[in-house]
């Protein structure tokens, strides 16, 4: 949809709306086409032209007789009406990508309080586009530029009067810690990560934006499992779960943080009764109180972590359905590479050679592209089990090699 110009999109303050913020938010679209007549002046009729929708059918469904029950259709409303896709929970559309500016902070924002709510706005849009720059490129291409665009930020609060850090700064600048904790993770710099976490953690809990909060506590549970400190990752977890009072979805991510570090403690029976119960929370659709940032905990990231937790316990034939599923639900998060590399890896050690050469050949493209560190890491430890392959067929052998053979080349070379 790039370059289209709907008939008529909706007038940004309309959006703004807490009324339809929250309409979007709940995927109530029958609430919000009325909302979208009352307020931004705009027929159904035109709704159902800029949504490739029949005006009988925007009618009906305004009325509370019907749903729209598909994402891709939920993508062409997006598009359609110019609506942002994190306010339905999905990746910015590809629209909200073009012309995306220099990261800055436009002259005469501060945090005062005649300029905090631009400075807040300026804040989040920055927070946006690295977000969409690592979706397109991965942490390593996005780090450095996350840390300066975050430290000039803290720069300007740390020279502001207390009085003038409103909530909505200091949560915006959560926000943006938390994307750079993020990236700088991906990037596989993880002392640095670790830090922007914890600032992050600190400016939520200050702000009182819970939902950040709890996406960072899921950001440092991750990480903790990454490196290997499963108590901690199983400590964190467990302190957000026995707080209760979580969406489905959010107890659903730390369920699998919960299952993943008591799998790797050695205590199988329990973590499978947590991935069962992570699995079965995703059941339930996107509800109002779930955060923007939830729509990624589908039944395939799910199954990922499952899928392989049970390859490092030696249970192939369970995992690698899980993680089939999982890499091939995985294409609007930017992150489908480490799933596949997974996924590989499984089909080596099962000696799954058709499966492994499917996947090998999808991969292929992928490497030069990827800026992620952690996939490309995974990817060369797979690589390096040797004694996983050496038993494959030729064809797949050689698919191997060249994949290795890519990894091994100067990154800045034009081939």
């Amino acid at each position: 949809m790039t370059g289209y110009t709907p008939p008529r999109p909706l007038p940004a303050d309309v959006l703004e709306r807490e009324d339809v913020r929250s309409a979007l938010a709940a995927h109530d679209f029958g609430e919000f086409f009325q909302l979208a007549r009352k307020w931004g002046g705009i027929s159904f009729n035109q709704i159902a032209e800029a949504c490739g929708m029949t005006p009988s059918r925007v009618g009906v469904v305004a009325k509370g007789k019907g749903r729209i029950p598909t994402i891709d259709k939920i993508k062409e409303i997006c598009d359609g009406l110019r609506i942002p896709g994190m306010m339905v929970g999905l990746l910015p559309r590809p629209w909200e990508n073009e012309g995306i500016k220099q990261l800055s902070l436009p002259n005469g924002t501060h945090p005062g309080a005649h300029g905090g709510e631009d400075f807040a706005q300026s804040i989040r849009g920055m927070s946006r586009q690295l977000l969409d720059l690592d979706v397109q490129l991965g942490g390593m291409s996005v780090a450095d530029a996350a840390v300066r665009a975050f430290k000039k930020v803290h720069d300007r609060i740390g020279q502001s009067a207390p009085d003038d850090l409103g909530s909505d700064t200091l949560a915006a600048a959560s926000e943006l810690a938390e994307v750079a904790g993020w990236v700088l993770f991906d990037a596989e710099k993880h002392g640095p990560a670790r830090r922007f976490n914890q600032e992050a953690l600190y400016l939520a809990r200050l702000s009182g934006d819970r939902a950040m909060e709890l996406l960072i506590l899921q950001n440092m549970a991750m990480q903790a499992g990454w490196n290997g400190r499963y108590s901690e990752e199983l400590a964190v977890a467990r302190s957000v779960l026995e707080q209760g009072k979580l969406s489905p979805r959010v107890e659903s991510m730390f369920r699998v943080r919960e299952a993943r570090g008591l799998a790797h403690l050695g205590d199988l029976r329990a973590a499978e009764k947590s991935f069962s119960r992570a699995e079965s929370l995703t059941q339930e659709s996107l509800r109002a109180d779930d955060p923007a940032w939830s729509w990624w905990v589908t039944r395939g990231e799910i199954g990922g972590h499952h899928g392989w937790s049970l390859v490092r316990h030696g249970e192939m034939q369970q995992a690698v359905p899980l993680l089939e599923s999982s890499a091939h639900d995985q294409s609007e998060t930017g992150y489908q590479l480490i799933f596949l590399v997974r996924l590989l890896d499984a089909s080596l050690r099962a000696q799954a050679w058709s499966e492994a050469a499917s996947v090998a050949a999808e991969i292929m493209p992928m490497v030069r592209e990827t800026g992620s560190a952690r996939s490309l890491n995974v990817l060369r430890e797979t690589l390096q089990r040797e004694d996983n392959y050496d038993k494959a067929p030729a064809s797949l052998r050689d698919a191997l090699s060249h994949i290795k053979d890519v990894l091994g080349r100067d990154p800045y070379e034009i081939y």
